[in-house]
């Protein structure tokens, strides 16, 4: 049997924490413009199975229940107790969290107390700007202000992430913008937007990104699936490589998140790339019964110390147990057959097991 005792998961938010109901709730399992097709729930898809396979026993149900009977029974305990007894049942020891989501979110603290875990926070770069926005007047007080938010978050958090391929997409020039084109962005920006207005200018997007190089955290970049409406083919991984082309030998690693559909142009990118790592978080959660052949996949590619575990979850808790439940159960059946075909000797399995779930992810953060 591979073991995976302890878990990092890598990319995760908050959970909600208000009580859900029934339409609210599935509303959660899969990312949409609008409710289900009629007649339709979104409880029938891969995420949706898995929340009733592996949810229900920790909340005293039988796996399978109906969602009525689930969603009673997680009414019935409150949804602080309910979240308690989640995460606390992922077998997560460390989340890494991206604070950059609107919503009534746990804090990292918040989260890392109901599952009984450490949490540290990841630094979303739009957000910051933005914030930095809605307080700076003048194009040359945003860009001081910036560059002293960027300075701080990186004395605390422990990475940056950056949304610009969900606000442009990933086919970004590679080379850091120049002072005057910033400052005429900037200036743009500014005269444009209203308090808490989005930030999509891809020159500003690029000034961004290099200033969390400069930092010298692990900047974790999104790609593949995401925000409901998305055009999915602005941002394939391979987008970036000239991006990462420029930024090899920096000192500064990048993970592409998520990835899915695009995870083998991920595991490819970091098995070229000494700098690059790939997550295998939300194509798990997303393929459910299917995650060991999407996971098997990754393995082709990406070398086994650039493969890094994440739940990406979101409010709901149950997603952070369906992650790792997930993660364990497609690792342990890739591996396992591995080893029982004679490919792999047991301890080798092992060890990358112990790599992918948790060593990785403590290398590349400094969590050690």
């Amino acid at each position: 049997m591979i073991e995976t005792p302890s878990l990092v998961d890598q990319y995760c938010h908050g959970v909600l924490r208000t009580e859900l109901g029934l339409g609210t709730f599935e509303a959660h399992l899969s990312r949409t413009e609008g409710p289900p097709a009629p007649g339709t729930t979104l409880f029938d898809t891969q995420t949706g199975f898995a929340v009733r396979r592996w949810c229900p026993p920790l909340l005293g149900l039988e796996p399978h229940c109906t969602p009525a009977r689930y969603l009673a029974r997680r009414r019935e305990l409150g949804v602080l107790e309910s979240a308690r007894r989640l995460l606390r049942g992922s077998g997560i020891t460390t989340y890494l969290v991206d604070t950059g989501l609107p919503g009534d979110l746990t804090e990292p603290g918040e989260l890392a107390s109901a599952g009984a875990a450490e949490a540290r926070e990841i630094v979303r770069l739009e957000l910051l700007a933005e914030q930095v926005a809605d307080t700076s007047g003048t194009v040359e007080s945003f860009l001081a202000n910036l560059a002293e938010s960027v300075h701080a978050a990186a004395a605390n958090a422990v990475a940056f992430t950056s949304v610009a391929g969900v606000r442009h997409g990933l086919a970004l020039a590679p080379e850091p913008p120049g002072p005057g084109e910033v400052r005429g962005a900037v200036g743009r920006w500014l005269a444009g937007r209203g308090v808490g207005g989005e930030l999509s200018d891809p020159v500003l997007l690029r000034h961004l990104l290099w200033s969390a190089v400069a930092s010298g955290l692990p900047l974790q970049l999104h790609a593949g699936l995401g925000a409901p409406g998305l055009r999915i083919d602005r941002t394939d991984p391979v987008l970036l490589t000239g991006f990462v082309r420029a930024t090899a030998g920096l000192g500064t690693d990048l993970v592409l998140l998520n990835g899915y559909p695009y995870h083998r142009h991920a595991a490819h990118l970091a098995g070229v790339f000494p700098h690059v790592y790939v997550d295998s978080g939300a194509a798990l959660v997303r393929t459910g019964a299917r995650a060991a052949t999407v996971l098997a996949e990754i393995l082709e590619l990406a070398p086994f110390g650039k493969i890094l575990f994440s739940t990406g979850a979101q409010g709901l808790p149950e997603l952070h147990v369906v992650g790792a439940r997930l993660f364990r159960e497609a690792l342990g059946r890739v591996l396992g057959t591995w080893v029982a075909e004679g490919a792999w000797c047991l301890a080798d399995a092992q060890r990358v097991a112990g790599m992918l779930a948790s060593g990785n992810a403590r290398r590349v953060y400094g969590l050690d």
